[in-house]
């Protein structure tokens, strides 16, 4: 394993992993609302990798150990009103930073994977900066569109809970929340899930400000269908039928947005990646990842 810390511009470090070999186009791994880069599990990635593919997974700004912006967060009036900081970012922001990480580590055209607000940054990567995306999977993430791919509002009220100061209280409000919108198609891991919110607290013992920025974030860029029509990269998109933090109507009209896009749905998955489901993804990520290569080059010998 790989892992550094690069300048991506506009005052922006971000924080990266690689795994697997150097040669060959890199699975480009982005992480979700508050997410640090092991929300990809190492199981997941260690799939990947045997399959042939190189990962590379990454912090977004304001987690884990990339750039952290020093703005105040929006309170429950800022979002009730979307009155948002005049340095609030958008996802085009958080775009430009995975553009600019791939910039910095000399990478070109890349296979994108986003899960839930990953997903939506890898949608608009894909729609922006089309020449950097061989193949797109939108993972659990939705268009922005109103009235659909909504949290639950049981979901909703545990979100703007008071923030923990502790990390044993950190790790306690995981497993909650993970009881509620994790996979009830699969065994819950309650020792995995308090080890990886451990790993998250030690890595960045102050979460609740950047998950506050990266939310406005997602609700100041609004319904981005328009600009999904602009995405050309063969997309998968994959939900689960138990999401209780993006609603699967999310996985619905992504899949309607992006021209040619196909929707895998897949049952007894919620809002998280138990070890169940990672043979499954594995495969369905190696499977569209080969096809989008094959059509390329039958593409490019005509």
């Amino acid at each position: 394993m790989i892992e550094g810390r690069v300048d991506v511009g506009r005052g922006v470090h971000l924080a990266y992993q690689r795994l697997g070999d150097s040669e060959g186009t890199p699975i480009v791994l982005t992480a979700g609302l508050g997410q640090q880069l092991h929300i990809w599990p190492d199981g997941l990635c260690r799939l990947l990798t045997e399959r042939g593919h190189p990962v590379l997974r990454f912090d977004n700004r304001d987690v884990g150990e990339s750039t952290h912006l020093t703005f105040p967060p929006p309170g429950p009036l800022d979002f009730l009103r979307k009155r948002w900081h005049p340095e609030q970012y958008e996802l085009g922001d958080l775009a430009a930073d995975t553009v600019g990480l791939l910039d910095a580590l000399d990478l070109g055209s890349v296979h994108l994977v986003g899960m839930s607000m990953g997903g939506m940054v890898a949608q608009t990567v894909a729609a922006r900066y089309p020449e950097r995306v061989a193949s797109l999977i939108s993972l659990m993430s939705t268009t922005g569109a109103p009235r659909v791919g909504r949290p639950a509002l049981s979901t909703w009220r545990r979100m703007f809970g008071r923030p923990p100061r502790t990390r044993a209280e950190h790790v306690d409000a995981a497993v909650r929340m993970y009881r509620h919108i994790g996979s009830a198609g699969y065994p819950f891991d309650e020792a995995a899930v308090r080890a990886a919110a451990a790993l998250v607290w030690d890595r960045d013992p102050r979460p609740a400000a950047g998950v506050g920025r990266q939310l406005a974030g997602i609700l100041k860029s609004g319904d981005r269908t328009r600009e999904l029509r602009a995405v050309t990269a063969p997309t998968l998109v994959l939900h689960g039928d138990r999401d209780l933090m993006v609603a699967p109507t999310g996985g619905a009209v992504t899949a309607r947005a992006i021209a040619g896009a196909r929707l895998r749905t897949l049952t007894g998955l919620g809002h998280d990646l138990p070890e169940g489901i990672w043979p499954t993804l594995a495969d369905l990520i190696d499977e569209h990842i080969r096809t989008a290569v094959t059509r390329s080059t039958d593409a490019s010998n005509r």
